[in-house]
């Protein structure tokens, strides 16, 4: 206590001014994060990158109330992957009485109505973005875990619902020293994983000719530097007709706004290209409850030929 009072005596009021500046903006955002409500939805449209509400899906599909074995503050962060037996959907569930990311599972046998399952993996950090995918008859997570010394990789041990962690893919280092949302894609032969660095807003990649690594980052990496609008992954990166999109979310004005679209026109071990897709985001705020204030994840899958669904998520600010 006399530390600090000292401290205060030394500084100018201009000092004193900026800081009560900055305790109130903190103040205002923690009371604005302590109020978002995220949900989980569906959209669809005729291609990965024109999307839309469909009045034959009742959104949101999920919301914090469908979580029955943890008190959930909120439901965000979708992610499908779909079998013989149906569809199941993987997403964050945050625990309130913890304050931690967890990962849940809900399914579905039409995509129309989905049963919340369980949490199926928590771990002692935060965890979010489930990015699953099937790969060699094995199916895998790398989910944004940044507080566990790197990106891990979990492969299920039983399906869904069981989860194991298998190996570190990179390693936090001082210049990766908290990368988020990893998002993966295997392209002629070669993996490919992207996340972005908080701090810098730098778009990082990596590459390896095995899923477990070595991985190196790429001779061209960070593909887009100090870029909180176009550089941080906001869903699963996509091959479509013979191009690969790449999904960004956009944290201008704030966190979780809308989400970009881009098309990699080059994607080699040694060189990288990309281009916009549209001057319109793919996602934007909407005209709902559950999704009026921002969006920030895409997971599109094609169901038929021109025909693709989305799960995605969208947030509102509560008044209390």
């Amino acid at each position: 206590m006399l530390i600090t009072t000292v401290l205060l005596l030394l500084l100018t009021p201009a000092a004193l001014l900026t800081a009560a500046r900055y305790q109130k903006h903190r103040n205002k955002k923690i009371a604005r994060l302590s109020r978002e409500t995220w949900a989980i939805g569906i959209y669809k449209g005729p291609s990965p990158v024109t999307l839309l509400p469909s009045e034959e899906i009742r959104n949101p599909i999920l919301t914090a109330k469908d979580v029955t074995d943890i008190k959930a503050r909120f439901v965000a962060d979708p992610f499908m992957i779909r079998n013989a037996t149906g569809c199941y959907l993987f997403f964050e569930v945050l625990n309130d009485k913890r304050n931690t990311g967890e990962i849940a599972y809900a399914f579905s046998s039409d995509l129309l109505q989905w049963q919340y399952r369980k949490v199926v993996l928590k771990e002692r950090f935060h965890l979010s973005y489930p990015y699953v995918f099937f790969w060699e008859n094995r199916y895998y997570m790398i989910p944004e875990c940044n507080n566990s010394g790197g990106i891990q990789l979990y492969e299920a041990s039983q399906f869904p619902d069981q989860w194991q962690r298998v190996s570190t893919l990179i390693k936090s280092t001082a210049r990766n020293s908290a990368l988020v949302d990893p998002s993966i894609i295997h392209y002629r032969n070669r993996w490919y994983l992207f996340s972005y660095a908080p701090k810098s807003k730098n778009l990082h990649l990596f590459t390896s000719a095995y899923l477990t690594g070595p991985w190196q980052e790429h001779p061209q990496s960070p593909l887009v530097c100090n870029s909180p609008n176009f550089a941080r992954p906001g869903g699963r990166v996509v091959l479509y007709n013979e191009s690969i999109y790449r999904y960004a979310q956009d944290e201008i004005p704030h966190y979780g706004t809308k989400v970009w679209a881009f098309r990699i026109t080059e994607l080699t071990e040694l060189t990288y290209t990309e281009e916009p897709v549209s001057e319109e985001p793919v996602l934007q705020p909407g005209h709902e409850w559950w999704n009026n204030a921002g969006m920030h994840t895409v997971d599109a899958h094609q169901t038929a030929a021109n025909e693709w669904i989305a799960l995605v998520d969208g947030f509102s600010i509560q008044e209390k």
